[in-house]
């Protein structure tokens, strides 16, 4: 794969819209990918979204950046377990796997796009981890550091959920739809806004599931190779 640049400009903001988005093979056998964000060839500063035919695997591999996802429909499947629909995993730089699925699964991937020193490494059912409802909103915090803020939420429909937190802001839509600045963004959809820019996203008529980080994109760098 040559060197490429997907959405490398930060300063802008960005919507993907999944049933527009091509599918395309990854070197391994059975796994594609609809690139949302890239910068770099096969080692890049990533998102994307990740599809994995019944029994395909990875090769053994060591994420030297750090990697980040969520499993967005079947089971991925490690070494180190089985991690269903709904569940959110951050494997630090220097973590390694051979990932795979038995039965295809689907997931939202992000890598090179940690601290390098940061080794907290773990998973979570991310409705398991919900708080009340306030507003029509209910949010799961899942990951904070100095770099950026994690979260997950489930809107009730046609409440809003805002966001105005410094150092830009990325939601993904898990499920139902939201509108956001006259975007209408159904599951699989994602949007990036950048640094300055606040966020206001009201669900649907059968409300939303989003995934949300936020604070992060000052760091963005190519991968350090």
């Amino acid at each position: 794969m040559e060197k490429m640049e997907l959405n490398a400009d930060f300063t802008k903001r960005v919507v993907a819209h999944a049933d527009q988005l091509e599918w395309n093979a990854s070197p391994t056998p059975g796994v594609d990918r609809r690139m949302l964000e890239r910068i770099g060839d096969e080692v890049a500063r990533a998102t994307t979204i990740v599809r994995y035919a019944p029994n395909s695997k990875f090769p053994a591999h060591t994420h030297t950046g750090g990697e980040e996802f969520i499993v967005l429909d079947g089971v991925f499947q490690d070494e180190h377990g089985d991690f269903p629909e709904g569940t959110y995993v951050r494997n630090p730089p220097t973590t390694s796997h051979a990932p795979g699925s038995d039965d295809g699964c689907t997931i939202f991937v992000k890598l090179w796009q940690y601290d390098m020193d940061d080794r907290n490494q773990f998973r979570k059912n991310m409705a398991e981890e919900l708080g009340e409802v306030k507003d029509g909103v209910a949010t799961a915090e899942l990951h904070r550091d100095d770099r950026e803020i994690v979260t997950y939420s489930h809107i009730d429909a046609g409440a809003t959920l805002s966001n105005s937190d410094d150092g830009g802001i990325e939601i993904l839509i898990i499920g139902g739809s939201v509108v956001e600045t006259g975007d209408t963004l159904n599951k699989g959809d994602w949007l990036r806004l950048p640094e300055g820019q606040s966020l206001s996203a009201t669900a649907g008529n059968d409300g939303a599931k989003v995934w949300i980080k936020t604070g992060h994109l000052p760091f963005a760098r190519p991968p350090a190779v």
